[in-house]
């Protein structure tokens, strides 16, 4: 896979968990020497096990010139992890009071210039670079899971992010092979996560309805709407959903309709009952599968995906 080469050569990653883990393995295929920090008991060796059970799928997605696993170095401290980076992926527990504790040693140590970025799912950066020294330089970088295979970041300023970090952190992420779009308003769980939540609450309220099964809603989304989605956005499918009239026309016919869903959406609380009920469907569902398998069939088409996506070209 041909990348553009980015100046940002060093990496650290605060915060090696899964998302940690799986960003440290795409910065490490694209060619950059990562170093990594985490607090928790045997940290490093779970670090490591994480990076190399996600090489494969990178090997066979192609490596930058110099990638390799001897780049990934496990760092003792905060400091001692961003003294020379280029660039930080910050992924810490999703609490106020713990992002300003990492956000305080990563600016003690690091130079002034440095791009922080969070890996925050759901926290306000504006709320996250309170009490910097340089919130100016601290943006939302956030991954759509898992990072090293899935393209999508979303890239949030807060109050106090510059319009150059924007720019910086978009341009840096677009020369790794990532697909950034900037997100221009604060909103709580970002653009992806709240598209994805307004999903799941009318799927949780038709299962609790007994509309469906938890098994044939997945079919729903996975064999239907879903294969569209993978390939082009819900706008523009509903552009070419309107023929030569294109989105105007889709708007105009269907519009009515659309609008007598929306006013006949429900909502459900997820309260114990529902959830044993999601949960019992789901076990039902995955009755005759081995969880692991599955998720690496997932993976694997999912590559193949990207690949079959960058063969026909740029697309939007």
């Amino acid at each position: 896979m041909s990348q553009q080469q980015p100046t940002i050569q060093r990496v650290a990653i605060i915060g090696a968990g899964v998302i940690g883990a799986s960003w440290a393995a795409y910065f490490l295929a694209r060619g950059m020497h990562v170093s990594a920090s985490d607090p928790a008991p045997d940290a490093e060796a779970e670090l490591r096990r994480l990076v190399q059970s996600f090489w494969p799928a990178l090997q066979q997605q192609g490596l930058a010139p110099g990638a390799s696993l001897e780049n990934l170095r496990f760092a003792s401290s905060i400091a001692d992890a961003v003294a020379d980076a280029d660039f930080i992926q910050e992924n810490g527990p999703e609490r106020l009071d713990i992002k300003h504790d990492i956000v305080a040693q990563i600016e003690a140590a690091t130079r002034d210039h440095v791009i922080i970025a969070s890996s925050s799912s759901g926290l306000l950066m504006s709320d996250m670079q309170q009490g910097a020294k340089h919130p100016e330089r601290i943006v939302l970088g956030h991954p759509f899971n898992p990072p090293h295979l899935i393209p999508l970041v979303e890239v949030v300023a807060g109050k106090q992010t510059s319009a150059e970090t924007v720019a910086r952190t978009m341009a840096f992420y677009t020369a790794i092979g990532k697909k950034p779009i900037h997100i221009r308003a604060e909103v709580k769980g970002h653009v992806a996560n709240r598209l994805q939540a307004a999903l799941w609450k009318e799927a949780c309220y038709l299962v609790d309805q007994g509309v469906v099964s938890v098994a044939d809603l997945d079919v729903a989304i996975s064999h239907g709407p879903g294969l569209r989605w993978a390939l082009l956005g819900p706008f523009l499918n509903l552009h070419f959903s309107g023929g030569v009239g294109g989105i105007g026309h889709t708007l105009e016919h269907l519009g009515p309709p659309i609008e007598d869903w929306w006013a006949d959406l429900g909502h459900v609380p997820l309260n114990e009952a529902t959830r044993k009920k999601i949960e019992q469907g789901v076990k039902e569902e995955l009755s005759s599968y081995d969880d692991a398998d599955l998720k690496a069939k997932r993976d694997q088409l999912l590559i193949t995906l990207l690949e079959a996506k960058k063969a026909v070209g740029k697309l939007p």
